[in-house]
């Protein structure tokens, strides 16, 4: 008997550890980016939906975006058809979008349904087209101070959170595609590719989410990459403008998707690393907290002061 009580103290010190950050977040929305290692490797994919679903059994309201880059690249290459990228985008044909599709809301979407669905009849697919979830105008490249198309790409200009909120109501999990329908009526394809990141970020805010997750293949935004491999612990949304200039260009969609989130009424935004398994448990529910998190510029700590050991660091990236 006392061996056994000796094995369980630790599980008991963990869930206790956990009580402040789940009566915290308990009925709060949660809007989880899914993507980088996380997406293809199994045991990584595995984890990934045993933490969406204790998320959901401990009482939040998670809401999965994601996109599915590695599986769009391979489709096109059996294809035929070339993978093309301009300022960190795909350019998008009209044969390259009718892929996304089909990866995305046909592969991608229902794997991941899938392995959430083995934990109880939990997960419903959906992408940004369906009622009219997200609505999205073309996005213009950048490359070298000229202005370019890049076919199919859109930017979300409108989203309709009401076939999201009947889910979460329904105790639901939405886990939704980042394809978007056409602001205008006329055209005759009718929908846009949208980089994931910006997508989660816009319905985060539109959902009035308490927290954006971003999950990549990096522990966090660097001090100073690639000098440094200090992770900043947290920064205000101000600290974070200023070191847009200067991020690599893999870690600018997910970062002003993280500052636009805070702006717009979302309480945190967090970068973690989505190779490490349960990272989305050990973000939320520890102390200590992995990754990097953004902040409104009125928070002086992490979490409104509620973890009194965050590094204030602050640095380019």
């Amino acid at each position: 008997m006392s061996a056994r009580k000796h094995t369980a103290l630790p599980k008991a010190r963990t869930l206790i550890e956990a009580l402040p950050w789940l009566t915290r977040h308990h009925g709060k929305t949660v809007v989880i980016k899914f993507g980088g290692n996380a997406m293809v490797d199994e045991e990584l994919k595995a984890a990934f939906a045993q933490d969406v679903v204790f998320l959901r059994h401990a009482g939040l309201r998670p809401v999965v975006v994601h996109g599915g880059g590695p599986q769009i690249s391979a489709q096109l290459d059996r294809l035929g058809l070339a993978s093309e990228f301009k300022a960190g985008l795909r350019v998008t044909t009209p044969e390259a979008m009718d892929v996304v599709r089909m990866v995305l809301a046909g592969q991608v979407q229902r794997e991941l349904v899938g392995l959430l669905n083995q934990h109880g009849p939990l997960a419903v697919g959906m992408t940004g087209e369906d009622a009219h979830l997200m609505t999205a105008t073309r996005h213009y490249a950048e490359v070298d101070g000229e202005r370019v198309d890049i076919g199919r790409v859109g930017e979300v200009t409108a989203i309709d959170t009401g076939a999201v909120q009947a889910l979460l109501d329904d105790g639901r999990i939405p886990v939704i595609s980042s394809v978007a329908r056409s602001a205008d009526e006329g055209d005759g394809t009718g929908v846009f590719n949208v980089n994931a990141d910006t997508a989660a970020a816009a319905l985060a805010a539109a959902l009035g989410a308490e927290t954006l997750m971003v999950l990549t293949d990096v522990e966090g935004l660097y001090e100073d990459w690639p000098h440094s491999d200090e992770v900043i612990s947290r920064l205000t949304a101000t600290e974070l403008e200023k070191l847009l200039p200067d991020l690599a260009s893999g870690m600018v969609p997910k970062m002003r998707g993280c500052l636009h989130a805070v702006r717009n009424g979302v309480r945190t935004a967090r970068v973690i690393d989505g190779r490490v398994q349960h990272s989305i448990l050990l973000e939320i529910f520890t102390d200590e907290g992995i990754g990097t998190m953004v902040v409104p510029d009125a928070e002086t700590d992490r979490d409104a002061g509620t973890e009194a050991n965050v590094s204030e660091k602050a640095g380019a990236a």
